[in-house]
């Protein structure tokens, strides 16, 4: 199917959704990115009159909030502010410090930041009836490049079928700013940081093998790896099988 017809069926399905489940709209994060951007504007075409995006930065690169601020205001997407800067800091405090790894400790404290966003977007949720809208794609969910009960703790994932590259050609054809569909994809927990260095993959790497299996011998070991090591973020809790 072409762009215009996926995202008529994204939109139907995400009435579907938040209506089966009984809520009135969709509230979801809009991080500056390309993926945040596409769901916000899909959402809005779904729920013109009750789709909130919510900019929570945490200690974050300022320009994210310009690029989520440029988007919510040319689609007209009614917008609050979350500053998650003190709450994280009071926090990071009374955590106990286990003085492992510098890895490991770095690991901690920036999913703590993506899992402050999660009881924020379900707090604010709970109060108007919404549905928590996620915006991982594809690409991200097979490597496991999310945080568990974190960006992964939503309701739905309308991009979670489609890869980076469909996902940017949706962006495209939405009039998405090109300024945000090229910029080097991040999650923007500290300056610099981006996806493909912290994956040590690029995404057109990871699109071509999940679209059509080929890679390198390095590239298919790297994402065979991946996707074996965080087969548990996808999956619910596991129950005894007695």
């Amino acid at each position: 199917m072409d762009t215009a017809q996926l995202v008529e069926r994204l939109v139907g399905w995400i009435k579907d959704r938040v209506v089966g489940a009984g809520c009135r709209g969709a509230v979801l994060g809009l991080s500056g990115g390309v993926d945040s951007a596409v769901v916000a504007v899909l959402c809005q075409r779904a729920f013109p009159e009750s789709t909130l995006v919510v900019m929570m930065p945490c200690h974050s690169v300022p320009q994210d909030e310009e690029h989520a601020r440029l988007v919510a205001d040319m689609f007209s997407i009614p917008t609050r502010l979350v500053v998650l800067d003190n709450v994280y800091d009071a926090l990071s405090e009374l955590l106990p410090d286990e003085k492992k790894s510098p890895e490991a400790m770095h690991l901690a404290r920036s999913n703590l930041k993506v899992r402050l966003r999660m009881i924020t977007l379900y707090y604010l949720a709970n109060q108007l009836l919404y549905l928590v809208v996620g915006s991982s794609n594809r690409s991200e969910l097979a490597v496991g490049y999310f945080t568990k009960y974190g960006d992964g703790g939503v309701d739905i994932l309308p991009l979670g079928n489609l890869v980076k590259a469909q996902v940017r050609e949706m962006a495209t054809f939405l009039g998405i700013p090109r300024e945000i569909i090229d910029k080097p994809p991040s999650a923007g927990l500290w300056p610099g940081q981006t996806d493909e260095a912290e994956l040590g993959l690029s995404y057109e790497e990871i699109d071509r093998y999940l679209l059509t299996g080929e890679a390198s011998d390095e590239v298919r070991q790297k994402i065979e790896a991946r996707t074996a090591s965080y087969h548990h973020k996808r999956q619910p809790p596991i129950l005894p099988d007695f």
